[in-house]
């Protein structure tokens, strides 16, 4: 298959970029990062980018005046660098509708929980462990999953857990699901870039690998 060109949406420090940037060059995943796009003009990610030669691009939402027009700047950068596959990796804002439909189940998100457990509207980044923590469950995880219209309820594509100690905080919680994050996300990715990812309604197959 060719390369295909991935595009990242980042927020924050792109921990889970730098992941996928470790994996490309090692040869684990047969793909390209053409660009990462940041709503945040301070997120580390973009300097993480930067020293990898990857372009680099901050997209101000106050230069807009609708959230409809500031996904159509993304898109267009998308465009631009010709990407076939949009990444979320700590990106903490929705995506438009005609943003969905142009990539529909070609945008990929990594989620700090176990869907649907500590998921949609409001279950980010800290906020998802100590709900986790709080409720008392003995299992938490992380989850890929193809993105949709609505927060955290696109197909699953894969899932892993990790086990919830009884003194465990929110902070070591997070510690442990980023740990998982970091190998679970570029597997996601490598799979979609050597077509063995098969969407059916909710479902995903991960088709026999090669």
């Amino acid at each position: 298959m060719p390369q295909l060109k991935i595009g990242v949406l980042i927020s924050g420090s792109g921990t889970n970029l730098q992941s996928l940037i470790d994996n490309i060059e090692k040869g684990f995943i047969n793909a390209e990062i053409s660009v990462v796009i940041s709503n945040n003009e301070n997120a580390y990610g973009l300097e993480r980018a930067r020293m990898h030669n990857i372009d680099a691009v901050y997209i101000n939402k106050k230069k807009y005046d609708s959230f409809e027009k500031f996904n159509d700047a993304i898109i267009e950068e998308m465009h631009s660098h010709n990407v076939d596959l949009v990444v979320l990796a700590g990106y903490l804002k929705m995506l438009s509708h005609k943003f969905i439909e142009i990539y529909r189940n070609r945008i990929m998100n990594i989620h700090p929980s176990l869907i649907p457990s500590f998921c949609g509207k409001g279950y980010y980044g800290l906020k998802v462990h100590e709900a986790a923590v709080s409720y008392g469950v003995k299992m938490s995880g992380a989850t890929v999953h193809f993105v949709d219209e609505e927060a955290d309820t696109g197909p699953i594509i894969l899932q892993k857990t990790v086990e919830v100690d009884y003194n465990d905080t929110a902070e070591i919680l997070q510690r442990k699901v980023l740990k998982i994050e970091h190998d679970l996300l570029p597997l996601a990715v490598k799979y979609f870039c050597e077509g063995n990812l098969e969407v059916t309604g909710r479902k995903v197959k991960i088709k026999e690998l090669k």
